[in-house]
Order: C-alpha cells, then structure tokens, then sequence
C-alpha cells in the first residue's frame, strides 16, 4: 500500500487515469481509497471507496446498482460433476438467460415486489421491467461458474447486478443531478437528508435486494439442475453504499467495484474465466482502516474491451482486436474449464491474475478458500456490453 496524498492506494503499476478520477473525487469526500484491482470507471475509478460525511453519489454507487457476487457450497461429489460438466453447462446455459434487455421466461415471483419503495420515482415505473428480468444474468463480465475447491467440494459462483432496473435509475438520478457524460467527470453528489438523497438511497436498497433476489434464483436453479442441496453461501455486492461508522464517525461509504471486508466478514471474489476465483475474510489491520475495510471485487482489467475484441460496426464482425477466439479457447481449455457463451474482451489476457492481486491486500484479508473454475457459463460473442460498472 502507498499514499498518495491522503489516498490510500493498493495494487504495480498503479492506474494513472483511476488516480486522477480518485484525486478528483476525494476533493469533496471524508475519505477515498483505491483497491488493488483498479481501472477506469465513468466519474469514479473501479475499485474506488469513497466516504462522504453527509452525501451519496449515484456515479460512484454507478450503473449496475448492487453488482455483486454469490458462492454456495453444495453436497455434490465434485468426481460426477466433472464427469457430467458439458450437460451440466448446456443445462444450465438453456435455462439461465444472459445477455442485454433479456427477460426470463420463467416469471419469478419475490416478496420484494409488495416493498413501499416502489412507489418512489423511478421505481414506479420500472416494476414490471425488473419483474420480467429477475433471474436474468447479463452480459459482459457477468457469469455463472461451477468450481471445485482444494477440498474436492463443488461450489456455484455468479456475479452480476440490478440488471435495467439498476441501469434505468442509476440514469435517472445521475441526470437529475446534473451529471455530465465522460469519464474525467465531477461525480453527482446529493445531501442524504435532501428529499432527493432519501429517494435515492430507497431506491438503490431496492435495487441492492433486487440484485440479491436475482442471484439467489440463479444459485437455486443451478443447484436444482445439478441435483445438489445448498450447504452454504456467501453473498456480497461491491456498487453500493453504506452507512458506517469510521475513525468514530458516521459516514456514507460508497464502493464501486470493492468488496466490503470487515474482520470475519466473508466474500466471494472471482477472477477471469480462466483464474481461480477465492472464499476470503477480511482481518483485523490497520491497513484494513485505510481501505475503509474493503478489497478487490475481482481481477481488474489490464486490456480494454475495444483493445481485446476490436471495433464493430452494424451487422458486422470485430476487426483489430488483439484476442482472437483462437487464443482465449486454447487458454481456457488448458485451465480445463468447460465454457459457454463469452467474447474475447472476457478472455483471461484482458485481466490480471488474481493472486497477483489479492497479495496486494494480504495483510487486511485471508484466503479461506480456493476455488478452480470447472464451468464458466456467460452472454455470448455478439453480445457487448458498454457499461464497464
């Protein structure tokens, strides 16, 4: 970890660009600090915590309100998992829908639906667009992973978000507060207290159990298709914010992109589709303080999207991409994970390595758990996704 100012920075080389995003936000904030898998974000950098005395931000909570994370341990033998995994993925990539805009054809009823919330605007008129996606995954970095772990036990692990309901009110109050396009942009911030702020923060905690709902759905349909009971989950979201008490002060704490990971607070992190993904904990340390206690959320990006896959134009292939199916297939098979779906801006060369990363927070966290990617399951080539938060 390193200073720079008063900003606690993790993670070599460090992102020029995210550092002056961080700089710029930390202006008006209590506190900021930047993980160790940190890149570029719109206002505020992936992997940047920011704490506000009094303030939330719709830009640094970001698009994909409640992006998150999901890991059950399930009672599955991991020998007849391995056996079965090309029907277990076919299965699972037929009844899981990913993608952008896409609805799930088996309609999910959730005791969220009855919450007050959604009668504040905009909730009240994206009900029946997240009633029609919960279940759903999207696309870019989102996925549905089968591991084993070093113990030989079969774990699920997904990671994605609000889906357009996030999206759609992210949009809704960031304009509302005037915010400008671009990413070297002032981020939004409201008065907590404002009538605005309050109906902000009702409406990302609705989409945060929007976002749980989801994921749990997925874990359970997955689990159901590979036979299996749940033993355990661990559930964190890393878009978000949170009222917490800090060096003896009440403060706003929002993450985008980072993990919180208080002393025995459990997380699922994952890495590329052809990396471990980890079980971590955090520690008690003073490192831990300056994080705000928080972590990685993943990887981060070493190759932009466009860098990885190329440009497209209308109803035409990429061209110029530096990744060619080719090169993620022959890293991906050679990890032994049996794939679906998925472009070449999510091949394992567009991200760093995540044990590389997650030593940069070795004193503030622990490795529970170890988890080898067996199945990777995501949207597919076609469709892009251009909101990288």
């Amino acid at each position: 970890m390193k200073k720079i100012g008063s900003i606690a920075v993790w993670g070599d080389p460090v992102d020029e660009g995210a550092i002056k995003q961080i700089q710029n936000c930390a202006r008006n904030a209590a506190r900021a600090a930047l993980m160790a898998d940190h890149h570029l974000g719109y206002a505020v950098p992936i992997g940047g915590v920011i704490a506000y005395e009094d303030k939330v931000s719709p830009s640094g909570v970001g698009y994909d309100i409640s992006c998150g994370n999901k890991a059950v341990l399930l009672d599955a033998d991991a020998g007849e998992v391995r056996r079965n995994i090309k029907k277990i993925m076919d299965d699972i990539f037929g009844a899981i829908e990913f993608g952008i805009g896409r609805t799930n054809v088996e309609r999910v009823d959730h005791e969220l639906f009855d919450d007050p919330a959604w009668k504040v605007e905009p909730a009240n008129k994206l009900k029946q667009v997240a009633r029609d996606q919960l279940g759903t995954v999207g696309s870019g970095n989102h996925y549905v992973d089968i591991f084993v772990d070093e113990e030989e036990r079969v774990w699920i692990g997904v990671h994605f978000g609000s889906r357009g309901f996030g999206h759609r009110t992210a949009t809704y109050f960031i304009k509302k507060g005037g915010g400008k396009d671009g990413m070297h942009v002032d981020p939004v911030l409201f008065d907590a207290k404002s009538s605005i702020g309050e109906d902000y923060i009702q409406c990302m905690r609705l989409a945060g159990r929007y976002a749980y709902a989801g994921r749990d759905w997925v874990c359970e349909q997955v689990a159901k298709i590979i036979g299996a009971k749940i033993l355990e989950e661990v559930h964190n979201n890393h878009n978000f914010a949170w009222k917490e008490k800090h060096g003896g002060r009440d403060l706003w704490v929002v993450r985008k992109g980072a993990t919180p990971a208080f002393p025995g607070q459990k997380g699922f992190v994952g890495g590329s589709m052809g990396d471990i993904s980890v079980i971590i904990e955090g520690v008690e340390s003073s490192e831990g303080e300056d994080s705000l206690y928080s972590t990685v959320h993943g990887a981060g990006r070493v190759m932009s999207r466009t860098a990885a896959a190329g440009k497209k134009r209308w109803n035409k292939p990429r061209t110029g991409g530096k990744i060619s199916h080719e090169m993620m297939m022959d890293w991906v098979r050679s990890a032994g994970v049996e794939l679906r779906g998925a472009g070449t801006d999510e091949s394992p060369h567009c991200y760093k390595r995540l044990p590389d990363v997650l030593e940069h927070h070795k004193d503030s966290i622990r490795i529970l758990h170890t988890l080898t990617p067996i199945g990777v399951a995501m949207a597919g080539e076609d469709v892009y996704d251009p909101y990288r938060d």
